[in-house]
């Protein structure tokens, strides 16, 4: 019952509308104040902000703030996929015939997440990872590889909550949510980067201006609020880290796993 009573809460809430007027007060000067109660209530380390606090002029300009430089040094070895975000690891493993099997005890189909596009055949038996990013993280996504852009999709859709809660009890969150797809080519073959939006995201933002080629560890788009990423590689053409796992923590520039050499 209990469970039910917030589902249909969460249901009532996350009305694209509700976000928007959440995002608006973030974007606005009387949100300046709540900086420094935002950072010491999510314990967000300030010296490692690019700006001291009072240059920010909104709560939205701090979310979506910058690091000093060198604070994630970006995995150099060759052949690399490196995490595109700060994150918790809330799922990953192999795609199973176009399925992502038990995230949080849910099934997702390719098909479904990437709003049945004509590109899923190519990830229909790849690895997945689902990346989290809380409001302590730090919210810019960068691209997980050297590659060129060569297709993006807007998708709208609900802004359903993407934490522990949201991905347990509501029905298939992932690609329900209004979704950002960017696909990007690089040596080993093809990755997708699927930023799904969530409950007070106002909305998911390309980096501007947006470069067709990306560097490893570049900007590439930045969540306004948390919320979650979804990278996809092709059909064999990945091989993740051993030491990964459900609830590892991983920072952006760190290595993922590598792309096996072609023939």
């Amino acid at each position: 019952m209990k469970i039910s009573f917030f589902r249909l809460l969460t249901e009532l809430s996350s009305r694209k509308s509700v976000s928007q007027l959440t995002g608006a007060f973030a974007k606005s000067r009387a949100s300046r104040s709540l900086i420094p109660r935002f950072a010491k209530t999510y314990g967000i380390p300030l010296e490692d902000a690019e700006k001291a606090v009072h240059e920010y002029v909104s709560l939205n300009d701090f979310f979506t703030r910058r690091l000093k430089s060198g604070l994630r040094p970006i995995d150099a070895s060759p052949e690399t996929m490196v995490s595109p975000v700060d994150a918790l690891i809330t799922g990953m493993g192999p795609i199973k015939e176009g399925s992502i099997l038990n995230v949080k005890g849910q099934d997702y189909t390719i098909e479904e997440l990437l709003n049945h596009s004509p590109r899923m055949i190519n990830y229909k038996n790849g690895f997945y990872y689902v990346l989290y990013l809380s409001p302590t993280d730090y919210h810019r996504i960068h691209s997980p590889v050297d590659g060129t852009i060569i297709e993006k999709e807007h998708v709208p859709g609900k802004v359903y909550p993407v934490n522990d809660f949201g991905l347990k009890h509501m029905r298939r969150v992932l690609s329900r949510n209004e979704r950002l797809i960017t696909y990007v080519e690089h040596e080993g073959g093809e990755v997708a980067v699927v930023k799904v939006g969530a409950l007070n995201v106002a909305s998911i933002q390309y980096v501007a201006p947006l470069p067709d080629l990306l560097e490893r560890g570049g900007e590439l788009a930045y969540f306004e609020f948390g919320s979650t990423v979804v990278l996809l590689t092709e059909t064999g053409t990945f091989e993740s880290r051993s030491d990964l796992q459900v609830g590892s923590k991983v920072r952006m520039g760190e290595k993922l796993g590598s792309f096996k050499r072609r023939g």
